[in-house]
């Protein structure tokens, strides 16, 4: 049973892992909080890029010594493995951890998962901590694992009548916030660029060389290959619509300008969602509406 000082540091972890969004792929954004023998928050940190510090170690760092008998809160289990990192799991028994608590198991574990060697050594741990509110973070990637592939996602101004439109200066706001969560953008003009440029790790992700295939299939391959987890695209071009006619694209957000509360409807007039999505999102901004549809899996 978790404490409440606990359950506030699972959360407080699950939003600052939310400050690796665009820049940790193909490694999941995650977050990490130590509590000391008394409870109180010693330290807390998050993972930033490949090859850098995982979250746990920058948690261990800002403790120190406080970390020694108390609790470490993460929201995926400590790797068991080293990389281009050394193991978090080792870590935490080298700092004197007790009791760790986890929001989200690791299916990339190779062989025993960090969590049954945390407790194969004497610490205290418990699961699922906080599960569903940790997924807020990290669904596009664990998705992204699933569907060995990144997550798409398709922003585009519509007209009242539902066709494609020049983009407002809602749809172009919306644009530069999406590009900040997303590993790469590519434009109405086919253009792929990084969502942050510089952010992610220049050893394990790299840009498309030369244009996008037009294979819709073909395109998805080569954008697996950058090592993103999570594409933008904006606009209407020939590859978003390939790729949207192909049943690839995840994730719809449409923007379409607030209609008068008292019209005759077009009889073009529609939302043109496709067969397979679901409505998951509306809202307003300025004078648009957003619209926000999720591919049914």
């Amino acid at each position: 049973m978790q404490t409440s000082a606990e359950l506030a540091a699972m959360r407080r972890a699950i939003i600052i892992s939310a400050s690796g969004l665009g820049s940790t792929s193909p490694n999941p954004p995650v977050g990490c909080v130590i509590l000391d023998a008394e409870g109180s928050t010693a330290g807390e940190g998050y993972h930033l890029y490949k090859g850098s510090a995982h979250a746990e170690v920058n948690a261990l760092a800002a403790a120190g010594a406080r970390a020694a008998g108390g609790t470490a809160v993460v929201t995926l289990e400590p790797c068991n493995h080293t990389g281009l990192t050394p193991a978090c799991h080792q870590g935490l028994l080298d700092a004197g951890i007790a009791r760790v608590l986890i929001a989200v198991l690791d299916p990339t574990s190779r062989g025993e998962g960090g969590a049954e060697r945390l407790r194969r050594a004497g610490v205290e741990v418990e699961t699922h901590v906080l599960e569903q509110e940790a997924l807020v973070v990290l669904a596009p990637w664990l998705a992204s694992l699933a569907w060995q592939r990144p997550v798409l996602h398709l922003l585009r101004q519509l007209d009242t009548s539902g066709h494609p439109a020049p983009p407002s200066t809602e749809a172009v706001a919306e644009a530069d916030k999406q590009r900040l969560v997303h590993d790469l953008v590519i434009s109405a003009k086919d253009v792929v660029e990084e969502g942050r440029p510089g952010c992610h790790g220049t050893s394990v992700f790299r840009l498309p060389t030369g244009p996008l295939p037009a294979a819709p299939e073909a395109a998805v391959i080569h954008l697996t290959a950058t090592g993103a987890r999570t594409v933008l695209l904006t606009g209407t071009s020939k590859l978003s619509d390939r790729l949207l006619g192909a049943g690839l694209v995840d994730r719809l957000t449409f923007l379409q300008p607030i209609p008068t509360p008292s019209r005759t409807a077009a009889s073009d007039a529609s939302l043109p969602l496709p067969e397979g999505y679901a409505l998951s999102r509306i809202t307003r901004v300025g004078e648009q509406l957003v619209i926000t549809a999720e591919r049914r899996s």
